[in-house]
């Protein structure tokens, strides 16, 4: 029994050095103490928290820390039982077993195992475990989101960082995370640029389509989710590439790598199947981020009136007609669909109120989120919006789309779309 304490401890101690990561050597540091997450009743409607993967691959590890070694063997068969194609839950079920008769040295002790697979394993495992001790706080808003249509119940929020997509609904006005999952995205990590290039593009997208899995390859699994990638910015920046989708894995997989797809977003079939179930096409946004910001609720509503001030004094200077009043909002490295020049663009707007001596125009449907930050992108605002412009007799009614960055004190319009 000493002996068997004595090997528990020293596999316990070189969790954390396997995985690379403070947040795992911390959860089994934790021991018996450690708390399950607050959705553990079941963050999956209908499944059991019992049932849940994750839920259940970090009992094994409380068991583990607290020195009870059976008890983790236990829930370990259990995980491999219910999900028989989740490899991490094989690879550690099969480090317990070899436990039971010797003390092994790495995370992954299976003989001759390819060293790629280990390492994919092992980040799997790390961003699995690091997600549920990182929940977000159901008191702060994500800081991406600043207003919603009535008509958008939910919205699709994918963080590179943590290989997590989470989806949150509007409940009386307030924003609620109502589930979330384990994703996997481009082999390269994010910031996609061009066709090939194996990365994940940041920005804010719409789903286009639902495809169904029995008319796609079984690469994709029970379906696909088309976004609009490559969306208006993209396009204005010279980015290119196509067909990227949310998905799911091959029948005879669970999961994949956190890094491993060509750009896509990747879930568990499973997963796949509860959220195409869940979002409207062509309505719910889905916004793709390298690190996921939180902001109070004091904080969200200053952004969100300080983000309509700004749309609403561009909708002032439309109805005066004063083409330098409207100018202004317009940035120098303004960029239009198709090339077209600011001045050709400002012509093209006035040209509808050439002599008009009075212009009603209204706002409706708006929509204002952040756009995800790259590199070496300026903070920016995304805003959409139906506009509804009264002229004499004529009533003239114009979905569009605005992109604004921050430049120095002012936000300026960079680039802008007429959506029909």
């Amino acid at each position: 029994m000493a002996g068997n304490k004595i090997k528990l401890r020293l596999f316990a101690r070189r969790i954390g050095c396997w995985s690379g990561a403070a947040a795992l050597s911390l959860l089994v540091a934790g021991g018996a103490s450690l708390p399950l997450p607050s959705f553990a009743s079941g963050n999956k409607p209908g499944v059991p928290a019992r049932l849940d993967p994750e839920i259940m691959l970090i009992e094994v590890y409380k068991s583990l820390a607290a020195n009870r070694l059976r008890d983790a063997q236990a829930k370990a068969d259990a995980l491999v039982a219910a999900y028989p194609t989740f490899r991490l839950g094989h690879l550690v079920r099969g480090d317990l077993l070899l436990l039971h008769t010797q003390t092994i040295k790495t995370f992954g002790a299976a003989p001759n195992a390819p060293a790629d697979k280990l390492n994919n394993l092992r980040a799997e495992a790390v961003v699995r475990l690091k997600s549920l001790r990182e929940r977000p706080d159901p008191n702060m808003i994500p800081r991406v989101i600043l207003q919603m249509r009535d008509d958008q119940k939910k919205i699709v929020l994918v963080d590179a960082k943590r290989s997590r997509l989470y989806v949150y609904e509007r409940v009386n006005n307030q924003l609620k995370l109502v589930s979330d999952y384990y994703v996997s995205q481009g082999k390269l990590g994010v910031e996609k640029f061009k066709e090939g290039d194996q990365k994940t593009p940041l920005g804010v997208y719409y789903i286009t389509a639902r495809l169904a899995g029995a008319k796609l390859p079984d690469f994709y699994g029970p379906g696909a989710l088309p976004i609009n990638y490559p969306n208006e910015w993209d396009k204005a920046n010279g980015r290119s590439g196509s067909g990227i989708w949310l998905h799911g894995v091959p029948s005879d997989s669970y999961s994949r790598p956190p890094l491993s797809s060509d750009g896509c977003v990747v879930l568990t079939n499973a997963d796949l199947k509860e959220l195409s179930a869940t979002v409207e096409v062509g309505n719910t946004p889905v916004i793709i981020s390298d690190d996921l910001k939180f902001v109070s609720k004091a904080k969200w509503e200053a952004d969100k009136l300080s983000a309509n001030k700004m749309l609403e004094s561009w909708r002032v200077d439309v109805e005066s007609t004063d083409p330098d009043r409207l100018r202004r909002h317009y940035s120098r490295s303004f960029k239009a669909p198709r090339g077209q020049s600011l001045d050709g663009w400002l012509t093209k707007l006035q040209q509808s109120t050439l002599g008009a001596r009075k212009i009603d125009v209204a706002l409706r449907d708006v929509t204002l989120f952040r756009y995800p930050d790259g590199k070496d992108q300026k903070e920016m605002i995304v805003a959409a919006f139906t506009q509804e412009a009264i002229i004499g007799k004529g009533k003239h009614v114009t979905r569009k789309r605005q992109y604004w960055a921050r430049e120095g004190a002012q936000w300026k319009i960079v680039s802008e779309v007429n959506l029909q």
